[in-house]
């Protein structure tokens, strides 16, 4: 393993490993505040935090999964093993949402009021500094590895910080705004929350697993660099995918007939090392076409010309 992949890894498993960390301190505070306060918004937390703590080690076992180097068996390597994990963070989110959401409908219509709305407070402020703190670590982890694991355990973190700050706001309302239903129509909120983040960490994973295409933005400037090279004439039926931490693509290019094999050889080699050095964690195969070259007609998912679509774009 190089010096940079090594780095790569120690920093992606220290982010995972701080991740798990902060769940089971926050689980356990949590907990207690539950017990405490009686409150649906903080069990909702609770819940929420119970969740990134099987996150984070889903994360960390997709994160350590993907790294390992392509085998007899998995010869496009193991990325997607991180959108399994997501998709089992999903079912998870899915079936704890909806027993929060039974639970408050249960307490709205009861009427409960929460108690202990100082320490349900102060558990919630606790727990905003060592989620901004961990927050601090994973944005400097993403910015050195632009890890897609770690990213998305980043944003649902993120999150974290406004069902805390609904909780206080629960609290607040309950029990020094003598507002009762409050507290359960803040855990239907939380509710709604997780579903709408589960929907969105199920739709990335999907779009992983079915190798949609790259974003337009991501395909456009690859298109941009590959114009640089004039010996890609005519670049056509360019294909992408992302798997994990690792892209792959494929392209035609017209090459003139009268070259010979070990020329054509040297320029692919040449356009591979320049286009990898801006996209390091990409495959790339390029198929080379004989100069007039017809592709089969009626294939709509041959692409014509991708610099003249540059250019009017």
């Amino acid at each position: 393993m190089s010096e940079t992949a090594a780095r790569r890894t120690y920093l992606t498993k220290s982010a995972a490993f701080a991740s798990i960390a902060v769940a089971i301190f926050l689980v356990g505070l949590k907990l207690w505040a539950s017990i405490e306060t009686g409150s649906t918004a903080m069990l909702g937390s609770l819940a929420d935090s119970a969740l990134d703590m099987v996150a984070s080690l889903a994360t960390l076992i997709g994160v350590w999964i993907a790294a390992q180097p392509a085998d007899e068996n998995h010869r496009f390597g193991h990325g997607k093993a991180e959108s399994l994990s997501a998709m089992f963070q999903v079912m998870l989110i899915a079936l704890s949402a909806a027993a929060i959401a039974f639970r408050a409908a249960v307490r709205l219509a009861e009427g409960g009021r929460t108690s202990a709305a100082a320490e349900g407070i102060g558990v919630s402020v606790i727990a905003i500094i060592a989620t901004l703190a961990l927050l601090a670590w994973q944005r400097y982890v993403i910015e050195r590895t632009g890890s897609v694991a770690i990213g998305a355990d980043h944003m649902h973190y993120q999150s974290d910080l406004l069902l805390n700050l609904a909780v206080i706001a629960a609290l607040v309302l309950d029990q020094f705004a003598g507002f009762a239903e409050a507290d359960p129509v803040f855990g239907l909120a939380i509710a709604a929350w997780l579903l709408w983040g589960a929907w969105r960490a199920a739709s990335e994973a999907v779009d992983n697993l079915m190798d949609r295409e790259w974003p337009e933005e991501k395909r456009l400037r690859f298109v941009e660099l590959a114009a640089k090279h004039p010996e890609l004439s005519n670049l056509h039926d360019l294909r992408t995918r992302a798997s994990g931490t690792r892209d792959f693509v494929q392209f035609h290019v017209d090459l003139p007939g009268s070259m010979t094999v070990e020329e054509a050889h040297d320029i692919i080699e040449r356009v591979e090392e320049d286009l990898g050095s801006h996209f390091p964690n990409m495959e790339l195969l390029i198929h080379i076409d004989p100069e007039g070259h017809v592709d089969e007609p009626g294939n709509s998912l041959v692409e014509k010309d991708e610099f003249e679509k540059l250019e009017k774009d």
